[in-house]
């Protein structure tokens, strides 16, 4: 048989055969190296195991014994619980899975058996095993589980290893699938995994990884790790290589966006910009101060701007954006706004005429519902230049917009549009600067991770003046003392919301629905008027409603989230929020920022049950500032489910936990930032195995690196 290499087919490994290549196939794994990154999704720690007969009740323990008898037993509440005796050189202990009958087919007498879990007394002491891997049994087909799923161990062999089942061993357990059972994954690693790592080439040099482990030291330490610790400094250093993939990627895509402008060179006029500061009916907070000194930093050097303003619900981002746009007009260019619906564009459009008013600068509006008269005269003032600011919709980038001298591109919400769609707009000006705007707050990691592509500025703290919002979390027995409140309030002439998770009622899930609640609550609040908005509609109704809402007519508005941005109702001052524990915080902090925008005290309330779900319903009342809930919902939902794989081609992050890899991603940046400096195209010879890596790890990355 030929050597072994990395790009070898799966099937030729001993053991696996076309059989099993399939099932191998399912979990990613197609080539050597690929069996060499699936590595084990967590571990069982037997390296502190405790002898049946030194057990006691109260205590959570790890046990391992020989299955001496099972039973499955029936209760008088129709459960049936599965029993099974272990036995180890000290003694007896009884095992009890309530309701997993099904255990019997798995756990057999004989197989030896690792458990992990509390110690209970029921007719004496009982272990109610929270996992169990069957460790021995003989019979290469068999499963174990973690609560019931399906999963395996087998005694190691050659001799290389301490067996399983003997204190001092730290238990792999692998992602598994049908026909593949983590028993058998687990068999293949201590049969081939230290003969692989001699054909794994380390991409880094000591300098580049600093104090990590090198790449064959940290995969054998992830497949057979003598201590947790050491399964996590390897698990540390994939999360580097990934962290410095992904950061590579963007640090090149940065480069290239950023690359010197052709005639753009804007100047510190000071003439708009200062006279707009004098006019202004408030002071700048210092985080916009700072926000603003940022970006005419970028806007004044000879690269281009690519650059994100990332801002809390009300922290004052269009104040920011504008002093932009005023820099780019004072130098004799045009600057567009565009946003993702036209109440959201008409608002922008109210805003920067209400505060450059002044100043004698009125923004031209461009959306799909002007009329043709009012499109062709707006059309001749942005191609003539007339239209200093323009601030529109998915209009701006219609065939017949052009822009006489476009110097500045703010997109706001920029996650709504498509990559194509603010390619476009850029694309009708001469390498034009550009600024996104997004008003959902994320962690520090989280924004270097996802839009590593951009330079990230952080706009921190509120405006004077912005109420407070009083949030409350109520249980079903309150409902009536709730709508009551808001009755209240919409009589006394203010408005408010109540948002629904679902639009219509399922039999699969007991949820109350947007639709149904909008009949019971027009009913309820008879002399009100009741509108509703989701995203089955079309979209002219549901901004039809929205713009009624704004303007006062409708009281009340039942919603989903559909009104997460895009509406600014000062006169609104209360959010209801039904099921409040099936939303994400973030989402949450979102829907509050819907109230609070006017000068009457405002107020949320999340309706849920009671349930371990509300002890994160309690820490989002707690507080108003995103960035902390942002953290609390990254600690909550973990990297994997907010971040997502933004920037096309850009490497998946398996291995990184955001949470407390902080570190390695700065460091990461860092490392990734100096080396494109140098060598853009990754070509020197110390940087061509990293380049190798990504090509064959990441094959979309590295059009990247053939550009320019």
């Amino acid at each position: 048989m030929a050597r072994l290499s990395l790009e070898t087919a799966i099937r030729f490994l001993k053991g696996v055969g076309e059989r099993r290549e399939e099932a191998f196939r399912r979990l990613g794994v197609a080539t050597v190296e690929d069996f060499l990154y699936h590595v084990p999704r967590r571990y069982l720690d037997a390296t502190r195991v405790t002898p049946v007969a030194r057990v006691r009740v109260g205590d959570d323990v790890t046990c391992v014994g020989v299955v001496e008898a099972t039973r499955v037993l029936p209760t008088r509440a129709g459960l049936r619980i599965f029993h099974a005796v272990l036995r180890d050189d000290s003694g007896r202990l009884e095992c009890a899975w309530p309701g997993q009958a099904f255990l019997e087919r798995q756990i057999r007498a004989g197989q030896r058996l690792l458990v992990s879990g509390p110690v209970r007394h029921y007719h004496g002491r009982q272990l109610a095993p929270r996992e169990f891997v069957i460790l021995d049994d003989g019979d290469e087909g068999s499963a174990s589980g973690s609560g019931g799923s399906p999963g395996a161990a087998a005694r190691p062999e050659g001799g290389s290893r301490a067996p399983e089942g003997r204190a001092g061993v730290v238990v792999p357990i692998y992602p598994a699938t049908e026909g593949l059972s983590h028993r058998q994954i687990r068999r293949l690693a201590e049969q081939h995994v230290s003969n692989l790592l001699s054909l794994v080439v380390d991409p880094l040099d000591d300098t580049l990884r600093a104090e990590l482990p090198d790449l064959a030291s940290a995969l054998g330490g992830l497949h057979q790790p003598s201590s947790l610790d050491e399964a996590e400094v390897g698990r540390r250093r994939l999360a580097f290589d990934e962290l410095l993939e992904q950061q590579l990627v963007f640090a090149r895509a940065r480069a290239l966006a950023k690359r010197p402008r052709s005639g753009i060179a804007f100047g510190l006029k000071r003439t708009l910009t200062t006279e707009l500061r004098k006019v202004l009916p408030f002071s700048l907070t210092t985080g916009q101060r700072a926000s603003v000194r940022e970006i005419v930093a970028d806007m004044t050097a000879s690269e281009r701007m690519h650059r994100l303003l990332l801002g809390d619900v009300g922290s004052g981002k269009t104040v920011v954006a504008l002093f932009a746009m005023l820099l780019a007009a004072e130098n004799g260019y045009q600057a567009a706004l565009m946003a993702p619906t036209e109440l959201l564009a008409e608002q922008h459009a109210a805003t920067l005429t209400r505060l450059l008013a002044p100043l004698g600068i009125r923004p031209e509006l461009l959306i799909g519902r002007l009329g043709s008269a009012e499109r062709r005269a707006a059309l001749v003032r942005v191609g003539d230049g007339g239209a200093r600011l323009v601030v529109g919709t998915h209009a701006l980038i219609q065939e017949d917009v052009a822009f006489r001298r476009l110097g500045l591109v703010v997109i706001d919400e920029q996650h709504r549009f498509g990559v194509e769609q603010r390619a476009t707009l850029i694309e009708k000006g001469e390498a034009p600067d550009v600024l996104l705007l997004s008003a959902t707050p994320i962690p520090r990691s989280l924004a270097l991770a996802r839009f590593g592509d951009l330079d990230v500025t952080i706009l921190h703290g509120r405006p004077a003046g912005r109420q407070p919002v009083r949030t409350a979390v109520r249980t079903e027995q309150a409902r009536e003392g709730v709508y009551a409140f808001l009755e209240q309030e919409c009589r006394a002439g203010r408005q408010g919301y109540v948002v629904y998770p679902v639009i219509e009622e399922s039999e699969r899930a007991d949820l109350r629905a947007a639709t149904t609640a909008h009949a019971q609550l027009t009913e309820r609040f008879s002399g009100l008027t009741v509108g509703i908005v989701h995203g089955r509609q079309p979209s002219e109704e549901r901004e039809r409603t929205m713009r009624a809402f704004r303007d006062g007519e409708v009281a009340l508005l039942v919603a989903t989230t559909v009104i997460e941005v895009g509406i600014d109702v000062p006169n609104a001052t209360v959010m209801v929020i039904e099921h409040g524990e099936r939303f994400g915080l973030a989402q949450l902090h979102q829907l509050r920022g819907r109230v609070g925008r006017g000068h009457d005290a405002s107020h949320c309330i999340l309706l849920a049950p009671h349930g371990p779900g509300r002890e994160r319903l309690r820490a989002f009342a707690a507080t108003e500032d995103g960035f902390r809930i942002a953290e609390l919902d990254l600690a909550e939902r973990g990297f994997g489910e907010l971040a997502g794989t933004r920037q096309s081609g850009a490497p998946d992050l398996k291995f990184v936990d955001l949470v407390r890899d902080l570190d390695l991603l700065e460091r990461a940046r860092a490392v990734a930032a100096r080396v494109i400096a140098r060598d853009p195209g990754l070509t020197a010879p110390e940087h061509r195995a990293i380049r190798e890596r990504l090509l064959r790890r990441h094959a979309r990355a590295v059009e990247l690196f053939r550009v320019g």
